[in-house]
């Protein structure tokens, strides 16, 4: 008995003798105690929690060489190999996650509509129930603030920049035409339905590297990766029928959406200011197919075509019998994008997109017809050197072909362009800290046309100010390539220019957001001609410059009141320019000093329903009154509009959807015509150019069919 229990005492004692004791003292970058953070050996059980000094204590039977890991909140893991002997007395650092949630973003000039956005102002739903938008992407980007409205247009107006200094992207890839024509006072949509898109990227400014030949903004459409069901989406509509269908198989997807529209039957119901010859009619399909690989590789493969027909005659001042406008187009654009991880924390990103657009104009007696074929190739890759430190490199190619016939009574005049651009961009973000990141980015581009080599420079910089608030600043360098409309008729010019100075606060909390920021826009490099349109023989150059300044707002709050969202976004723009045919220096006719939007919406649980409404104004626009001294020397009076929508769930798969634009039938006034030759007296008489229609009513049955019985067509509307 005495001998076992001396051998019982030496086997404890040996068990004592082998357990190291492993502690230590964990502390933030500023040297505060970290509490709770835990700490333990990777593959054991062996463990503890930090105490309310940061210090931390446990025993462990482990020998030779181990892996310590403490881990927290808000904080990078750390991890430290080494002989368990040498895990004592630690003190050790944890530094700030720029992953969280809570870390600082660089946002400068940018919206983000996505589920991966860690600072969301715009949602994907968003895009499809505001009440001035109609179901179209451009609607609903058009009440952030920075865009200016331009009603009879419909395309985006930003900063003070023209529509043409905007790009649409899908998956990085350039939509060369991305409006569907139209006449006169009656405003364009976006080709493309919101049926694929899974988030928006808008920026009014500053933006990216890896974007270029954009003078004002870029808008990113993203693709949705996987559908989570299949299902058939069916649309009635008053101007028109849709079909959707998604088909599921393996590791394969296909999306298809096509629609028809004819608005003949709301134009007997409903007569606006045109004499139709033939009705606005429009035939269109998109398909999205989708193969994804293992390790988040995926193949996408998008194409929509689209065909548009409408001869109409107008009023006009100049024209006893009206003005006739006859168009048919045609667009074919396609998209193949391929994403890959390839070695040590590398990322490949490559496609190519293709449109082929073709458009045969009559006006009057004359006869235009068109045609574009441009093609973008581009490869991306991406490297995650740390959590710190991430760089993005690529190349990308454009070719563009433009050939146009003009076909006036017994004559034809044929004139275009050819035009291959090579550009190449790098950029880094730096993330010094959870409170300060940097971005530094160069992109430089050569253009075959001009035989001109351009660089340009971007930098952004962030810093959290609490957590709830951020500055941001942005200085950026931008060239475009002058439009079609000016390199069909003179390849002797060089790219347009502008610089970027914004500076930005953001302020976020739980379901609200608040936005501030001011730009300086510095224009050089702008085409002017000298006749009244560019022809075959004007005379252009590069001589034109101009500048815009303003400043804007956003605030939106969701649920704080029960079944409520809604936001206010206001623009102020000072902008001037001498380009085209201006003879001075002058505020061009798109622009307006004060834009202001207000979007509300209310879910109403016993009816079943949400209701929705937008406000929109803004300030007089510039017009020249040959009456009076001057160029753009007069204003027009405020825009108002205000929409209402109304979707009824009859059952969870079926809606009733009811809008109408401009509900109180503003009259709205977006310039003047005036005659070309004065009256006896001397004076111009003139007339005001409306919309074609003050209100535009419409109604639809939206009826999905999936297996959840639970999916409906509420985020289309």
């Amino acid at each position: 008995m005495k001998q076992f229990i001396i051998s019982l005492l030496i086997l404890v004692n040996v068990s004592i003798q082998s357990q190291t004791i492993i502690s230590g003292k964990v502390t933030d970058t500023k040297n505060n105690p970290i509490i709770g953070a835990n700490v333990y050996l990777d593959g054991t059980y062996d463990g503890t929690s930090t105490n309310d000094k940061g210090e931390f204590t446990f025993k462990t039977e482990e020998i030779g060489t181990q892996t310590l890991v403490i881990s927290f909140v808000s904080f990078e893991t750390f991890i430290k190999t080494s002989n368990v002997a040498n895990l004592h007395n630690l003190k050790i650092k944890l530094k700030d996650d720029v992953n969280a949630l809570d870390a600082v973003t660089i946002n400068t000039g940018t919206f983000k509509a996505g589920e991966k956005a860690k600072v969301t102002v715009l949602k994907p739903l968003d895009i499809v129930t505001t009440a001035s938008a109609v179901g179209d992407v451009l609607g609903a980007i058009q009440t952030l603030p920075g865009t200016s409205a331009a009603a009879e247009d419909g395309r985006l107006f930003v900063r003070g920049g023209s529509a043409g200094e905007t790009q649409i992207f899908i998956d990085g890839l350039r939509v060369f035409t991305p409006y569907t024509p139209t006449a006169n006072n009656i405003p364009t949509r976006g080709r493309y339905s919101p049926f694929l898109f899974k988030g928006v990227t808008f920026s009014t400014g500053g933006y990216s590297a890896e974007y270029g030949q954009a003078l004002s903004s870029v808008l990113i459409l993203n693709t949705i990766d996987k559908p989570d069901q299949e299902k058939t989406d069916i649309s009635l509509m008053t101007v028109g029928l849709g079909v959707g269908n998604t088909q599921i198989w393996g590791k394969n997807s296909l999306s298809i959406n096509t629609s028809y529209v004819n608005l003949q039957p709301y134009l007997d119901l409903f007569p606006d200011r045109n004499t139709w010859l033939k009705p606005f009619q429009s035939m269109s399909g998109e398909a999205l197919y989708r193969h994804s690989f293992k390790d988040d590789s995926m193949l996408k493969i998008y194409g929509a075509f689209s065909y548009t027909d409408i001869d109409l005659i107008q009023e006009d001042i100049n024209y006893v019998n009206g003005f006739r406008f006859g168009l048919q187009n045609r667009n074919l654009y396609l998209n193949t994008s391929y994403k890959n991880k390839i070695g040590n924390k590398w990322r490949l990103e490559t496609g190519i997109s293709f449109t082929n657009d073709n458009s045969n104009v009559k006006i009057e007696n004359d006869v235009i017809n068109s045609t574009e074929n441009s093609s973008h190739f581009k490869i991306k890759l991406r490297k995650l050197f740390s959590s710190r430190f991430r760089l993005s490199f690529g190349t990308e190619y454009f070719i563009t072909k433009f050939s146009e016939d003009f076909n006036p009574v017994n004559n034809n005049i044929s004139y275009g362009f050819n035009n291959n651009l090579f550009a190449s961009f790098a950029e880094t973000d730096i993330f010094f800290s959870k409170n300060l990141a940097m971005q530094i980015g160069v992109r430089a581009e050569y253009s075959d046309v001009f035989n001109e080599f351009t660089i340009a420079p971007r930098l952004a910089l962030s810093y959290k100010v609490s957590k709830e608030g951020q500055f941001s600043f942005a200085y950026g360098k931008f060239y475009q390539n002058p439009l079609n409309d000016y390199l069909k008729f003179d390849q002797n010019l060089q790219a347009e220019s502008t610089s970027h100075l914004i500076a930005n606060f953001q302020h976020t909390e739980n379901n609200q957001i608040f936005r501030i920021e001011a730009y300086y826009k510095d224009y050089n490099d702008l085409v002017k001609f000298d006749s009244q349109m560019p022809t075959l023989t004007s005379n252009f150059n590069n001589s034109g410059f101009g500048y815009a300044k303003g400043i804007d707002v956003f605030w939106r709050q969701n649920q704080k009141i029960k079944n409520t969202d809604y936001w206010v976004s206001y623009s102020y723009l000072d902008t001037e320019r001498d380009y085209r045919n201006f003879p001075v220096v002058a505020t061009p006719n798109f622009a307006s000093s004060h834009n202001l939007s207000i979007v509300g919406k209310y879910w109403i649980e016993k009816w079943q329903s949400q209701i929705g409404i937008a406000y929109n104004f803004a300030s007089g626009r510039t017009y020249t009154n040959p009456n009076e001294p001057g160029f753009l020397n007069n204003r027009t009076k405020t825009y108002n509009s205000i929409s209402l929508n109304w979707a009824y769930l009859i059952d969870q798969q079926k809606i009733l959807y009811l809008s109408v634009n401009n509900a109180l039938g503003t009259r709205n006034v977006f310039g003047y015509n005036y005659k070309n030759t004065p009256d006896m007296n001397g004076f111009y008489d003139r007339q005001a150019i409306l919309p074609n229609a003050d209100s535009f009513f419409f109604i639809g049955f939206f009826w999905t069919i999936s297996s959840d019985n639970k999916s409906n067509q509420l985020n289309n509307l």
